[in-house]
Protein backbone atom coordinates (compact mmCIF):
# COMPACT_ATOMS: atom_id res chain seq x y z
CA UNK A 1 0.00 0.00 0.00
CA UNK A 2 1.25 3.40 -1.14
CA UNK A 3 2.45 5.91 1.79
CA UNK A 4 0.29 8.81 2.03
CA UNK A 5 3.22 12.28 2.38
CA UNK A 6 1.38 15.47 3.82
CA UNK A 7 2.54 18.35 2.59
CA UNK A 8 1.52 22.09 3.93
CA UNK A 9 3.25 25.32 3.58
CA UNK A 10 5.01 27.79 6.37
CA UNK A 11 1.39 29.71 6.99
CA UNK A 12 0.42 26.88 9.03
CA UNK A 13 3.18 28.09 12.46
CA UNK A 14 4.28 24.40 12.51
CA UNK A 15 7.56 24.50 14.57
CA UNK A 16 10.55 22.25 13.91
CA UNK A 17 9.73 19.48 16.14
CA UNK A 18 6.09 19.05 15.05
CA UNK A 19 7.59 18.85 11.47
CA UNK A 20 9.98 16.46 12.27
CA UNK A 21 7.68 14.27 14.85
CA UNK A 22 5.10 13.97 12.10
CA UNK A 23 7.29 13.85 9.30
CA UNK A 24 5.59 16.24 6.85
CA UNK A 25 7.00 18.82 3.76
CA UNK A 26 6.49 22.54 4.60
CA UNK A 27 6.77 24.61 1.33
CA UNK A 28 7.95 28.34 2.43
CA UNK A 29 6.24 31.57 1.14
CA UNK A 30 8.09 34.72 -0.42
CA UNK A 31 8.15 37.64 1.93
CA UNK A 32 9.36 40.83 0.25
CA UNK A 33 10.57 43.61 2.53
CA UNK A 34 13.16 46.42 2.36
CA UNK A 35 13.95 45.75 -1.17
CA UNK A 36 15.14 42.24 -0.31
CA UNK A 37 12.66 38.60 -0.77
CA UNK A 38 13.20 36.27 2.35
CA UNK A 39 11.60 32.92 2.68
CA UNK A 40 9.23 32.37 5.30
CA UNK A 41 10.39 30.99 8.51
CA UNK A 42 13.43 29.59 6.33
CA UNK A 43 15.94 33.32 6.17
CA UNK A 44 13.27 35.19 8.03
CA UNK A 45 11.49 34.24 11.32
CA UNK A 46 8.43 36.04 12.21
CA UNK A 47 9.89 38.33 15.10
CA UNK A 48 12.44 39.24 13.16
CA UNK A 49 10.13 40.63 10.40
CA UNK A 50 7.97 42.63 12.88
CA UNK A 51 11.37 44.59 13.40
CA UNK A 52 11.96 44.99 10.18
CA UNK A 53 8.44 45.96 9.18
CA UNK A 54 8.38 48.45 12.11
CA UNK A 55 11.12 50.38 10.31
CA UNK A 56 9.92 50.18 6.48
CA UNK A 57 7.97 52.65 5.12
CA UNK A 58 6.45 50.75 2.80
CA UNK A 59 4.15 47.91 3.28
CA UNK A 60 5.67 44.48 2.82
CA UNK A 61 4.44 41.92 0.22
CA UNK A 62 3.93 38.37 0.07
CA UNK A 63 3.60 35.98 -2.27
CA UNK A 64 3.03 32.34 -2.76
CA UNK A 65 5.36 29.22 -4.06
CA UNK A 66 5.97 28.94 -7.42
CA UNK A 67 4.71 25.93 -9.13
CA UNK A 68 7.75 24.62 -9.87
CA UNK A 69 8.60 24.70 -6.48
CA UNK A 70 5.67 21.92 -5.56
CA UNK A 71 6.11 20.14 -8.68
CA UNK A 72 9.55 18.89 -7.81
CA UNK A 73 8.72 18.18 -4.25
CA UNK A 74 5.18 16.17 -5.34
CA UNK A 75 8.08 14.40 -8.16
CA UNK A 76 10.45 13.48 -5.74
CA UNK A 77 7.88 12.25 -2.99
CA UNK A 78 6.03 10.49 -5.14
CA UNK A 79 8.78 8.43 -6.67
CA UNK A 80 8.13 5.10 -5.51
CA UNK A 81 4.23 5.24 -6.04
CA UNK A 82 3.50 6.94 -2.66
CA UNK A 83 0.93 9.68 -2.67
CA UNK A 84 0.55 13.34 -1.66
CA UNK A 85 -2.02 15.08 0.15
CA UNK A 86 -1.21 19.08 0.44
CA UNK A 87 -3.00 21.02 2.33
CA UNK A 88 -2.57 25.24 2.65
CA UNK A 89 -3.82 28.39 3.62
CA UNK A 90 -7.05 29.88 2.31
CA UNK A 91 -7.24 30.49 -1.09
CA UNK A 92 -9.40 33.25 -0.08
CA UNK A 93 -6.30 35.61 1.23
CA UNK A 94 -3.34 33.58 -0.98
CA UNK A 95 -2.88 31.80 -4.35
CA UNK A 96 -0.82 28.89 -2.48
CA UNK A 97 -3.09 26.61 -3.04
CA UNK A 98 -3.82 27.02 -6.42
CA UNK A 99 -0.18 27.27 -7.08
CA UNK A 100 -0.08 23.78 -5.42
CA UNK A 101 -3.18 22.73 -7.17
CA UNK A 102 -0.95 23.85 -11.35
CA UNK A 103 2.10 21.91 -10.04
CA UNK A 104 -0.71 18.48 -9.50
CA UNK A 105 -1.56 18.50 -12.94
CA UNK A 106 2.04 18.71 -13.82
CA UNK A 107 3.41 16.16 -11.80
CA UNK A 108 2.91 11.98 -12.15
CA UNK A 109 2.39 11.72 -8.80
CA UNK A 110 -0.83 11.29 -7.37
CA UNK A 111 -1.53 14.08 -5.99
CA UNK A 112 -4.32 15.47 -3.40
CA UNK A 113 -4.63 19.44 -3.13
CA UNK A 114 -7.07 20.80 -0.36
CA UNK A 115 -7.87 24.31 0.43
CA UNK A 116 -7.95 24.70 4.42
CA UNK A 117 -10.13 28.07 4.72
CA UNK A 118 -7.88 28.71 7.46
CA UNK A 119 -4.54 30.17 8.42
CA UNK A 120 -1.93 29.24 11.20
CA UNK A 121 -2.54 26.68 13.43
CA UNK A 122 -6.49 26.10 12.40
CA UNK A 123 -4.14 25.19 9.43
CA UNK A 124 -2.45 22.97 11.57
CA UNK A 125 -5.14 21.52 13.09
CA UNK A 126 -6.23 19.98 9.57
CA UNK A 127 -2.36 19.02 9.17
CA UNK A 128 -1.76 17.38 12.38
CA UNK A 129 -5.08 15.52 12.14
CA UNK A 130 -4.12 14.43 8.45
CA UNK A 131 -0.96 13.01 9.63
CA UNK A 132 -1.60 10.57 12.63
CA UNK A 133 -4.88 9.15 10.19
CA UNK A 134 -1.91 8.51 7.02
CA UNK A 135 0.39 6.71 9.57
CA UNK A 136 -2.71 4.35 10.68
CA UNK A 137 -2.66 3.55 6.90
CA UNK A 138 -6.45 5.55 6.16
CA UNK A 139 -6.99 5.80 2.88
CA UNK A 140 -6.94 9.23 0.81
CA UNK A 141 -10.79 9.52 0.83
CA UNK A 142 -11.17 9.04 4.44
CA UNK A 143 -8.62 11.84 5.46
CA UNK A 144 -9.83 13.86 3.00
CA UNK A 145 -13.38 13.65 4.61
CA UNK A 146 -12.30 14.16 7.83
CA UNK A 147 -10.74 17.44 7.07
CA UNK A 148 -14.11 18.37 5.92
CA UNK A 149 -15.28 18.00 9.34
CA UNK A 150 -12.42 19.88 11.56
CA UNK A 151 -13.11 22.34 9.23
CA UNK A 152 -16.54 22.66 9.90
CA UNK A 153 -15.93 22.74 13.58
CA UNK A 154 -13.11 25.37 13.27
CA UNK A 155 -12.98 28.74 14.76
CA UNK A 156 -10.68 31.48 13.90
CA UNK A 157 -10.80 35.22 15.36
CA UNK A 158 -8.35 38.04 14.04
CA UNK A 159 -7.75 41.06 16.68
CA UNK A 160 -6.21 44.09 15.73
CA UNK A 161 -4.37 46.83 18.06
CA UNK A 162 -3.83 49.47 15.23
CA UNK A 163 -4.97 50.16 11.78
CA UNK A 164 -1.83 51.49 10.83
CA UNK A 165 -1.05 48.31 8.34
CA UNK A 166 -4.89 48.55 7.31
CA UNK A 167 -4.64 52.02 5.78
CA UNK A 168 -1.09 51.50 4.44
CA UNK A 169 -2.26 48.48 2.60
CA UNK A 170 -5.81 50.62 1.25
CA UNK A 171 -8.21 47.99 3.63
CA UNK A 172 -9.80 51.24 4.82
CA UNK A 173 -9.34 54.87 4.54
CA UNK A 174 -7.43 57.52 6.74
CA UNK A 175 -10.50 58.78 8.26
CA UNK A 176 -12.15 55.48 9.65
CA UNK A 177 -8.79 54.77 11.18
CA UNK A 178 -8.15 58.19 12.69
CA UNK A 179 -11.74 57.97 14.38
CA UNK A 180 -10.89 54.32 15.70
CA UNK A 181 -7.78 55.12 16.68
CA UNK A 182 -9.45 58.10 18.85
CA UNK A 183 -12.49 55.71 20.24
CA UNK A 184 -9.31 53.00 20.83
CA UNK A 185 -11.31 50.58 18.82
CA UNK A 186 -10.12 47.25 18.45
CA UNK A 187 -11.76 45.17 15.76
CA UNK A 188 -12.64 41.56 15.99
CA UNK A 189 -12.60 39.45 12.76
CA UNK A 190 -13.71 35.96 12.31
CA UNK A 191 -12.19 33.66 8.89
CA UNK A 192 -15.67 32.30 8.15
CA UNK A 193 -15.55 30.92 4.75
CA UNK A 194 -11.58 31.55 4.27
CA UNK A 195 -11.92 35.38 4.25
CA UNK A 196 -11.63 38.01 6.65
CA UNK A 197 -15.03 38.88 8.20
CA UNK A 198 -15.79 41.83 10.34
CA UNK A 199 -17.91 40.23 13.19
CA UNK A 200 -17.59 42.45 16.44
CA UNK A 201 -15.57 45.78 18.13
CA UNK A 202 -14.56 46.32 21.51
CA UNK A 203 -13.49 49.39 22.93
CA UNK A 204 -10.33 47.91 25.32
CA UNK A 205 -8.73 44.69 25.57
CA UNK A 206 -10.36 43.43 28.70
CA UNK A 207 -13.43 43.33 25.97
CA UNK A 208 -11.82 41.94 23.55
CA UNK A 209 -10.82 38.75 25.80
CA UNK A 210 -14.40 38.76 27.62
CA UNK A 211 -16.08 38.28 23.85
CA UNK A 212 -13.65 35.68 23.01
CA UNK A 213 -13.98 33.90 26.16
CA UNK A 214 -18.16 34.49 26.06
CA UNK A 215 -17.89 33.31 22.37
CA UNK A 216 -15.49 30.18 23.03
CA UNK A 217 -17.62 28.50 25.94
CA UNK A 218 -20.62 28.53 23.92
CA UNK A 219 -19.51 27.15 20.89
CA UNK A 220 -17.38 24.08 23.36
CA UNK A 221 -20.31 23.81 25.94
CA UNK A 222 -20.93 20.19 25.35
CA UNK A 223 -18.09 19.12 22.88
CA UNK A 224 -14.59 17.77 23.34
CA UNK A 225 -12.35 20.46 22.90
CA UNK A 226 -9.86 19.23 19.97
CA UNK A 227 -6.96 22.34 19.57
CA UNK A 228 -6.58 26.01 20.85
CA UNK A 229 -4.48 28.16 19.13
CA UNK A 230 -3.04 31.62 19.79
CA UNK A 231 -1.01 32.98 17.34
CA UNK A 232 0.42 37.00 17.41
CA UNK A 233 1.98 40.02 16.46
CA UNK A 234 3.10 41.04 19.71
CA UNK A 235 0.23 40.86 20.85
CA UNK A 236 0.47 40.22 24.61
CA UNK A 237 -1.53 42.84 25.94
CA UNK A 238 -4.69 40.53 24.82
CA UNK A 239 -3.20 37.21 24.30
CA UNK A 240 -1.75 36.63 27.90
CA UNK A 241 -4.88 37.57 29.69
CA UNK A 242 -7.02 35.10 27.12
CA UNK A 243 -4.48 32.49 28.21
CA UNK A 244 -4.84 33.00 31.69
CA UNK A 245 -8.82 32.40 31.30
CA UNK A 246 -8.80 29.45 29.47
CA UNK A 247 -6.30 28.32 32.00
CA UNK A 248 -8.13 29.10 34.60
CA UNK A 249 -11.46 27.68 32.69
CA UNK A 250 -9.18 24.28 32.88
CA UNK A 251 -7.69 24.49 29.18
CA UNK A 252 -4.12 24.38 29.26
CA UNK A 253 -2.46 22.77 26.27
CA UNK A 254 -2.72 25.55 24.32
CA UNK A 255 -0.67 26.03 21.37
CA UNK A 256 0.97 29.65 21.04
CA UNK A 257 3.80 31.43 18.63
CA UNK A 258 4.36 34.40 16.42
CA UNK A 259 2.04 34.76 13.42
CA UNK A 260 3.41 34.72 9.59
CA UNK A 261 4.73 37.68 8.01
CA UNK A 262 1.36 36.85 5.29
CA UNK A 263 -1.04 37.34 8.39
CA UNK A 264 0.85 40.15 9.89
CA UNK A 265 1.36 42.29 7.19
CA UNK A 266 -2.04 43.09 7.10
CA UNK A 267 -2.56 43.36 10.90
CA UNK A 268 0.42 45.24 11.97
CA UNK A 269 2.09 44.76 15.22
CA UNK A 270 0.02 44.16 18.34
CA UNK A 271 -2.51 41.65 16.60
CA UNK A 272 -3.06 38.40 17.66
CA UNK A 273 -5.60 35.31 16.37
CA UNK A 274 -7.55 32.88 18.65
CA UNK A 275 -8.80 29.37 17.00
CA UNK A 276 -10.19 26.52 18.53
CA UNK A 277 -11.90 23.54 17.05
CA UNK A 278 -14.17 20.70 18.69
CA UNK A 279 -15.51 17.43 18.45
Amino acid sequence: MPKIHIVTDSTSELNPEAIKQYDLHVVPLNIQIGGKTYLDRVDLEPKAFLELMENSPELPKSSQPAPGVFKELYDRLGQNGDQVLSIHMTGGMSGTVESARTAAELTDTDVTVVDSRYISHALAFQVLEAADMAREGKAMEEIVARLDQVREKTKLYVILDTLDNMVKGGRIGKGRALVGSFLKIKPIASLDGGEYTPVAKARSYKQVVQYLMNDFKERTQGKQVKGIGIAHAEGFNMANPLIQELEAAGFTDIKMDYTTPVISTHTGVGAFAFMFYTE
